[in-house]
């Protein structure tokens, strides 16, 4: 059983138990999010020497909330320090596999799922954590699933997110529009938004790829191109990138052009957050890890608030992309591994789980328990898993184990097409030609 407390402002679900007819639902997210109470791994011998441990991500925006998390850790780790050194998100990748490489890479190592972290443990830059991650055995399948290989584990499942539109609260009510359910709604609330002289969508696409594919393509296409069941036939061969669902996705992201910002095409990631944030644009497509990034800016959650992304037709069930973010690796060259196989127990249980479920909302943990989520935003992203068919996005497993990875030809067609390059069809084609 796990119950699930909720703010005053959010929409609730009161308790989640027993079978579900969605195992993926039931399996991956609703169940294994963390336990509130505090309690883990809190002593540790003190070592003759302090030791600094360090950890990277691509989360530059996280660097406060990280910081305040593990300074629980070091309260009872008083000789450990942990140095948070995130990366820039678009040169995360390069940089880390560059580090690893050449042995200057972080002790900790945030980790993507599935293929782009698995090549990392197939190279040997990896420590097996089968035998260090308390309760393994606690963990859901499809979590561990992402950061696993034949019964060795090679990171702690931690966190998974969401994706949907943000929405500016005082836009919304002037023009007395609700939030859409149907994909016919949130047009016509563009149409209505766009006629009044409103910037409707703060989307740009000069250095964003990423976000076209993982947030758009994948967070709003799922309802197009038929979420889980189409990923499953890309990956089995049964379904095609050029069939006529997956089209209907890159269409939908290409009608979404003419609600852009007039310099949609040279505005980059950063700006189209202070656009929305500061007030200026009606609606931002989002994911739920940017909570805390839009409030820092400016936007707290009673100016703004949050929709799913609308189904394609009335009656349509919701079709959900709940990614499975980020794992927690150990780098198998630090010099420190006794003080580093503490902190990986450390952020396998629910001390952490809690701290950064409050610190960072938006960020789903995984850790085997119960929760409080207390942002109501946050919220309100968990409660739409509870009735929704939950997916992944496309490329993440299988797709993104060659070079080109599967995600290089996505963001590179998608950007393409909304600069007018290609059509919706010759991107889907130049696509599906390069995956293997």
């Amino acid at each position: 059983m796990v119950v699930y407390k909720n703010s005053p402002n959010s929409r609730g679900i009161s308790r989640l138990s027993g079978p579900s007819r969605n195992s993926f639902v039931r399996s991956a997210f609703l169940l294994p999010i963390s336990v509130f109470a505090i309690m883990g791994f809190t002593s540790c011998k003190k070592t003759a020497e302090p030791v600094v441990l360090s950890f990277t991500s691509w989360r530059t925006d996280d660097i406060d909330g990280m910081n305040r998390i593990n300074a629980r850790f070091t309260a009872t780790h008083p000789n450990i320090t942990i140095n948070f050194k995130p990366k820039d998100d678009a040169q995360y990748e390069a940089i880390t596999n560059a580090a690893l490489l050449n042995g200057t890479a972080e002790d900790i190592i945030f980790l993507w799922s599935y293929d782009k972290g698995r090549k990392l443990y197939d190279d040997g830059y990896l420590t097996d954590l089968t035998n260090v991650i308390p309760n393994l055995s606690s963990f859901s399948q499809i979590p561990l699933k992402a950061w696993s290989k034949t019964g060795i584990t090679y990171a702690v499942p931690s966190v998974g997110v969401t994706h949907g539109i943000y929405y500016n609260k005082a836009m919304f009510s002037k023009y007395q529009i609700q939030e859409p359910v149907t994909w016919s709604e949130f047009i016509a609330a563009c149409d209505k938004l766009k006629l009044a002289g409103e910037t409707v969508l703060s989307v740009g696409a000069a250095d964003n790829t990423w976000v076209l594919n993982y947030v758009i393509f994948c967070g709003l296409g799922a309802n197009f191109y038929g979420g889980e069941r189409a990923r499953q036939g890309l990956m089995n061969g049964t379904m095609h990138l050029t069939d006529a669902n997956f089209l209907d996705a890159f269409k939908m992201v290409n009608s979404l052009v003419k609600y852009m910002p007039s310099n949609y095409k040279t505005m980059g990631y950063d700006s189209s957050k202070i656009l929305f944030a500061t007030g200026k644009a009606a609606m931002f497509i989002g994911g739920s890890w940017e909570i805390t990034v839009l409030q820092n800016l400016g936007a707290s959650s009673s100016q703004i608030g949050w929709f799913a992304p609308p189904v394609k037709n009335a009656g349509d069930k919701l079709q959900y992309c709940f990614q499975l973010d980020a794992g927690i690796a150990l780098n198998k060259r630090c010099k420190h591994s006794k003080e580093a196989l503490e902190y990986i127990k450390w952020v396998s249980g629910s001390e952490y789980a809690n701290a950064i479920m409050r610190e960072l909302p938006g960020f789903f943990s995984y850790t085997p328990g119960a929760s409080t989520i207390e942002n109501p935003l946050a919220q309100k992203m968990f409660n739409a898993a509870a009735t929704a068919d939950l997916t992944i996005r496309l490329m993440d497993e299988k797709f993104n184990s060659t070079s080109p990875t599967g995600d290089d030809l996505m963001n590179s067609a998608i950007q393409k097409m909304i600069l007018d390059e290609y059509t919706p069809e010759s991107a889907a084609a130049f696509v599906q030609s390069g995956l293997k």
